[in-house]
């Protein structure tokens, strides 16, 4: 089971903000013999915006402690990003940062990590089946799924005792660990009322395999939701729609077209879909600030670069199937109409000449 670790987060995240100040102040003196270093980050696809921003605010806030960065996008091909962590381990990169296309295809060539003594940390997505997985930077994902029911469970007024709704479920990538994650918090939440009658799933597809969205793609989403539509709603609509993050959130909400929108979730935060928050069509959304993910992982990586132990709050949560992997984990918060002034513009996270672009 996953943990909330509301308290611990907030006080460890300030010790690992202390400690990257205070390292910092020792490196310019000369102490880290690894100033100047390289650190390879290879990260998943630019097709959605949150990767941009996590590959940005690492760059930004790896240089200024001094290192150089290795960044590359996979585009979501993940024999191709095995091929850039290796063309990194072999330009003698000292610290890999990786977010995973595929979570369980990089055992090989992290081996080869291993062997070049280069230590690696999993950016939020967890790296399965490897022993050569050192750190683990990322958010309560089971939480991310409990927020995401939540949403319709309210907005449908589940809880006092309306129904029955109509929803259809949107699950992630089966190639990344924390799509099982984000569903299973969700179904925690929904299965209650699926048992009972008060949701309906018209569809009967409820199993992950069935719901799963190969590479995140909202286009495949919106083809799916479009045949849903079609064959089991061809005069009425659908009340609820799960769905996992924002990219596919959009895709399915094209589907719709004319039609009555339903309620529906997703994840990141990403400008397009606050857009569509502020103009009544999403409906709400998860934040994770990728700022405060990027302070993590740079804690992470400065100490490991520095002969020090990375600060972390959760021991034994994350087993990638071969060890339990020392994690730091954040929390998200959700997000709608009402609150996004106050956490995200106010917040610093958009701007808004940004919303009204």
């Amino acid at each position: 089971m996953r943990k909330s670790l509301t308290g611990l987060v907030a006080v460890g995240l300030a010790l690992a903000l202390a400690a990257c100040g205070s390292t910092n102040n020792s490196d310019t003196k000369g102490v880290n013999a690894n100033m100047g270093a390289t650190i390879g980050l290879a990260l998943p696809t630019k097709a959605q915006t949150r990767w941009i921003a996590d590959g940005n605010n690492m760059v930004k806030q790896f240089t200024n402690m001094g290192y150089k960065t290795d960044m590359l996008y996979a585009e979501d091909d993940a024999k191709n990003q095995a091929a850039q962590v290796q063309s990194m381990i072999d330009r003698g990169d000292k610290l890999l940062v990786i977010g995973a296309v595929d979570s369980s295809t990089l055992t090989p060539v992290l081996a080869n990590a291993a062997k070049a003594g280069i230590p690696v940390i999993a950016y939020d997505r967890l790296i399965v089946d490897s022993p050569n997985v050192d750190y683990y930077a990322t958010f309560d994902n089971l939480r991310v799924g409990v927020l995401q029911a939540n949403l319709l469970v309210q907005r449908l007024g589940l809880a006092d005792g309306r129904g029955p709704f109509t929803i259809e479920i949107f699950a992630g990538a089966p190639t990344d660990n924390n799509a099982n994650v984000f569903f299973d918090g969700a179904m925690s939440v929904l299965k209650p009322y699926l048992e009972s009658g008060k949701l309906v799933v018209k569809s009967g597809q409820t199993s992950f395999s069935e719901v799963a969205t190969v590479k995140w793609d909202g286009p495949t989403a919106g083809k799916r939701m479009t045949a849903l539509l079609q064959a089991y709603y061809p005069t009425g609509s659908v009340d609820a729609v799960l769905a996992p993050n924002d990219g596919l959130a959009l895709g399915i909400l094209k589907a719709f077209g004319s039609r009555k929108l339903p309620i529906i979730s997703g994840q990141d935060a990403e400008l397009a879909s606050l857009k569509s928050i502020i103009a009544g069509q999403q409906t709400g959304t998860i934040y994770k600030d990728t700022r405060e993910l990027a302070k993590v992982t740079v804690q992470m990586g400065n100490a490991l670069l520095t002969g020090t132990t990375p600060i972390v709050n959760d021991l034994k949560s994350y087993n990638n199937g071969v060890k339990p992997v020392p994690t730091y984990l954040l929390q998200p918060i959700a997000v709608d109409k009402a609150n996004y002034q106050a956490l995200l513009v106010d917040g610093g996270y958009y701007t808004e000449a940004e919303l009204k672009s």
